[in-house]
C-alpha cells in the first residue's frame, strides 16, 4: 500500500511537535488579530480578577445548603470547617462578581452605538468568576464582548456569556497577555490570586518601561482588598520604584466611581 504523504502545512504530527512550536506561536499571534480586524475591533476595556467568585445568590445558596445539610455537625469540626470557611469566603468575594457585571454593563451601554476609535469592547479572560461577570455585563447590555480563554486542566472552556465569534482559547500565556494589552484602553483589576497579580504587575511593568508606547489607566477595584494586600508605599520606601510610579494606578471602590473615573480619563484622551 502506498504510504500517505502530507504536505508540511497539513502534517498534524509535525505541527504538534517540539520543532514546530514557533509555528504554533505564530498561529496564536496571527489568527486572533485577523479575526478581530475582520470584526473591526480596535479598542477594549479589560477586566482581570479571580475565577472563584459567583453570582451572589448562587454563592449564598450554596452556603445555606451546606449549613442545612450539616446542621447537626459543628462547623469547627475537621473537613466541615474547611468547606464551611471556603463557602463563606466565596460569599464575601462574590459581591465583586455583581459589581464587575454592573460596571461592564455600564461601560457597554456607554459604548453602544459608537463606531471606530470611539467604540470599546469589554474583554475578559473568558473563564468563570470576574471574567464571566464582565462578559455577562456586556451581554446584559446586548453588546458583544471578547473572551481570551486559556487551556487549563481545571477550567471548562469559555463562559457562556462571551460571543462565539469573539471567543479564543490560547495555549500560550504570553500570547494571551499580548492580546489583553494590545487593544486595551483601560484595565480594571478586581480581587484575584496569583494569575491576577501576574497580569497586574506585568501590565504595570510594561507601562513603567514604556514598552506599550501608550498610556493605559489601571483601576484597582476594592480598597478593602488592595490596601490589605499590597503596601505600595513600601516599594517607594525601599527605593525600588519611583514615587511617581504610584500614579500608574488608581484605587476605586464603587461602580459609579470606577465608571466615572474611566469615562473622564478616556474621553479626555479621545
Amino acid at each position: 500500500m502506498k504510504p500517505e504523504i502530507f504536505k508540511a502545512y497539513n502534517n498534524k504530527s509535525f505541527l504538534n511537535s517540539h520543532a514546530a512550536r514557533p509555528i504554533r506561536v505564530l498561529c496564536e499571534l496571527i489568527e486572533p488579530e485577523t479575526r478581530l480586524k475582520n470584526l473591526e475591533i480596535e479598542n477594549s476595556i479589560v477586566f482581570f480578577g479571580s475565577a472563584r467568585p459567583k453570582d451572589p445568590e448562587i454563592a449564598q445558596r450554596e452556603l445555606n445548603d451546606f449549613e442545612s445539610e450539616n446542621a447537626d455537625v459543628s462547623p469547627s469540626s475537621g473537613d466541615n470547617n474547611e468547606e464551611w470557611t471556603r463557602l463563606k469566603r466565596i460569599v464575601r468575594l462574590s459581591k465583586y462578581y455583581e459589581e464587575a457585571s454592573l460596571l461592564a454593563e455600564k461601560i457597554a451601554l456607554w459604548s453602544k452605538g459608537k463606531e471606530g476609535p470611539e467604540k470599546h469592547f469589554i474583554c475578559s479572560g473568558g473563564g468563570p468568576g470576574i471574567m464571566e461577570a464582565a462578559n455577562r455585563g456586556a451581554s446584559n447590555a446586548n453588546e458583544k464582548s471578547i473572551a481570551l480563554g486559556i487551556s487549563l486542566p481545571f477550567e471548562q472552556g469559555v463562559n457562556k456569556y462571551a460571543d462565539p465569534d469573539l471567543s479564543f482559547e490560547f495555549h500560550y500565556f504570553f500570547v494571551r497577555k499580548f492580546y489583553f494589552l494590545y487593544h486595551a484602553k483601560a484595565v480594571f483589576v478586581f480581587p484575584g490570586g496569583f494569575g491576577t497579580m501576574d497580569e497586574l504587575f506585568e501590565t504595570l511593568t510594561l507601562i513603567q518601561t514604556n514598552k506599550l508606547n501608550k498610556k493605559i489607566p489601571i483601576y484597582l477595584y476594592g480598597s478593602e482588598f488592595w490596601n490589605g494586600l499590597i503596601n505600595f508605599d513600601q516599594f517607594v520606601k525601599w527605593g525600588v520604584i519611583s514615587p511617581k510610579d504610584k500614579n500608574l494606578f488608581v484605587v476605586v471602590d464603587t461602580v459609579e466611581e470606577a465608571y466615572n473615573t474611566m469615562i473622564t480619563d478616556l474621553e479626555g484622551s479621545l
